[in-house]
């Protein structure tokens, strides 16, 4: 999570979502996260400033494409 730039930008206004984010996404297995799925496959300057962890299905077009 300290390397992870959706968080240290943009959910530092969102405390309660980030909890939840970093919760489900984050903590243990984060192979769930799409942006994770995305810096994985392709590297960290790939990986769009507005993808959500949540965002699977955007991860993987992104992935294909």
């Amino acid at each position: 999570m300290a390397g992870c730039l959706f968080f240290n930008d943009k959910m530092q206004n969102m405390p309660a979502i980030s909890g939840i984010y970093k919760k489900n996404y984050c903590q243990g297995n984060n192979s769930n996260c799409a942006r994770f799925m995305v810096f994985q496959a392709l590297g960290r300057e790939k990986v769009p400033e507005d993808l959500f962890p949540n965002q699977r299905d955007r991860a993987e077009t992104l992935i294909k494409s």
